[in-house]
């Protein structure tokens, strides 16, 4: 699994690490662990619903905190559950560009097992980082 939940570093809210061969894994498996600080069973999502959505940002780290944003305002908005397909990401004149495919289904609560209510994406402790493997990110989760 391309993240793991942090027991240990937040206490009433839900922290993980996630992290990828480039920026483009560690975006969805990112989203993948925002989605399954909601549900417990990520696999039980169907892929009947696609949004695709484009950000940008000057800088990387917010990129990303937006990009996880957009996962809970669906859920909020639209009660939609949604994976990341596709993540394209592109550095232009010191700004960074983002578009994503994602694609879901409505919260069903007879097949999905829902855990917390995540409420927000946090800055606190917020962390995206090279590394000598690929890209990491701390991230906490408000529920």
């Amino acid at each position: 699994m391309p993240y793991e939940f942090l027991e240990d570093i937040a206490i009433a809210d839900i922290a993980f690490q996630a992290r990828g061969d480039n920026l483009e894994e560690l975006f969805k498996a990112a989203g993948d662990a925002t989605i399954n600080a909601m549900i417990d069973n990520l696999e039980a999502i169907e892929l009947k619903e696609n949004r695709t959505f484009s950000l940008e940002n000057d800088a990387l780290d917010l990129l990303l905190f937006n990009f996880l944003q957009e996962f809970v305002y669906y859920k909020d908005s639209e009660q939609l559950l949604l994976r990341a397909q596709q993540v394209e990401i592109e550095e232009r004149n010191a700004q960074y560009y983002l578009t994503a495919v994602t694609r879901g289904e409505m919260l069903d609560r007879d097949r999905h097992e829902e855990r917390v209510d995540v409420k927000a994406v946090t800055l606190h402790r917020f962390q995206l980082e090279k590394t000598p493997d690929g890209w990491t990110a701390m991230v906490i989760l408000d529920i």
